[in-house]
């Protein structure tokens, strides 16, 4: 089976794995603070993702969310991206809005990209060059707008207070709204789709983003960190994923005038 192939049905074989196990006793662990949470389910998703695709290629690398692959930082050959549970805070209290992520890349560079809503049983694929899905319907390129008719994806706790509000707050102010979905990568593909506008956060993995990045790609959306640095697998970053004509707006008017103060924040992320 082509890779693509075998990508696409082993996501979709994880969503059935996740819906059935979601119905059992949820185990709930916290991990880096009281709101980060890992539960039974997104270590028994990884874990299958992970011996289905070591069984079938054991030469390919993966880096994933609950552990695997964190020290990985030669990208020779191919390397799979995965988040088991984008959005364990949904899963756990809503049980809804959260998605299945998966990027792949063929020495280090964009091959294929997969997020699937679970409980919508709705996935977005694309293969690099070869055009973005929603199931099996050809997404078409994202259109420009201006970001004072835009809606705009942040989670309203980095404006809370947080060191970097004063970069993030005007925008939000100078955009018509925003929302928070609690899932960076359905936000993604919220861009790739237009229903967002734009996708800003100051701190995101690489599991979080690298199967959104690739579908966003390929309808001309734009994805780079704040300080328009191309975004990259091996660490995390800030983020910023919008149309091409709102990314513009946002990194030229809001953050590249607080490059000083954003550039050693950057830094910190690649140690």
């Amino acid at each position: 089976m082509h890779l693509y192939d075998y990508a696409k049905s082993l996501v979709l074989e994880a969503g059935n794995h996740l819906r059935q196990w979601m119905t059992e006793t949820l185990d709930i662990e916290t991990k880096s603070n009281p709101n980060d949470l890992v539960t039974n389910v997104d270590k028994a998703v990884e874990q299958f993702l992970v011996d289905q695709i070591t069984s079938t290629y054991p030469q390919h690398q993966i880096i994933g969310e609950e552990g695997h692959g964190h020290d990985v930082t030669a990208l020779e050959g191919v390397t799979w991206v995965i988040d088991p549970i984008d959005g364990t805070l949904n899963f756990v209290h809503q049980s809804a809005n959260f998605a299945i992520s998966v990027g792949v890349f063929k020495d280090g560079k964009p091959y294929a990209g997969f997020v699937y809503d679970v409980m919508a049983d709705t996935l977005y694929h694309a293969k690099a060059g070869f055009g973005a899905y929603k199931n099996e319907q050809l997404l078409e390129p994202i259109e420009d707008t201006n970001l004072a008719q835009s809606i705009v994806g942040m989670n309203a706790n980095w404006l809370a207070g947080k060191k970097i509000s004063p970069v993030l707050t005007p925008i939000i102010q100078d955009s018509r709204s925003a929302r928070a979905y609690g899932s960076a990568a359905l936000e993604i593909v919220h861009v790739a789709t237009g229903q967002l506008a734009a996708y800003i956060t100051p701190r995101l993995q690489p599991w979080d983003f690298a199967g959104g990045m690739i579908i966003l790609n390929e309808v001309g959306g734009i994805a780079t960190n704040f300080i328009g640095k191309p975004l990259e697998i091996t660490h995390p970053d800030s983020v910023i994923v919008a149309n091409k004509a709102v990314h513009e707006t946002i990194l030229n008017d809001y953050m590249m005038p607080n490059y000083d103060f954003l550039a050693p924040w950057h830094k910190n992320y690649k140690q």
